[in-house]
């Protein structure tokens, strides 16, 4: 029986980093193994880049409610606080968007918030 070789698997593996590599400058897009480190690389920090943007939307959502409750004479905290006093259930991205394209429904839940903290 004749010996198989693994030239054509290693030549499979090489391209699919080679071709990940596509785009990057030097070297780093010729040469299996520069590029195959700078591949690592960047999906180490694609993935923790996926985690990364979760926390800045967040954090751009908490800065909108925030701006658009002191507009209406609450704090983000108490506003916050109010609304899950008076039972509503409405994430921050929702409230975001109401502060953005709706601002009377957003000043009548900060009226809402106000009555169940007094």
């Amino acid at each position: 029986m004749a010996r198989i070789k693994g030239g054509l698997n290693a030549k499979k593996k090489h391209n699919r980093v080679l071709k990940l590599a596509k785009g990057y400058r030097g070297a780093r897009s010729k040469q299996y193994r520069v590029a195959k480190q700078s591949v690592m690389r960047a999906l180490t920090s694609a993935y923790a880049g996926r985690k990364e943007r979760k926390r800045q939307f967040r954090q751009l959502w908490i800065a909108r409610i925030n701006a658009a409750a002191r507009i209406n004479g609450l704090s983000y905290s108490k506003f916050m606080f109010g609304l899950k006093q008076a039972g509503v259930d409405l994430n921050r991205k929702v409230l975001s968007d109401m502060a953005i394209n709706d601002a009377e429904g957003f000043a009548k839940l900060a009226e809402l918030a106000k009555s169940k903290l007094a």
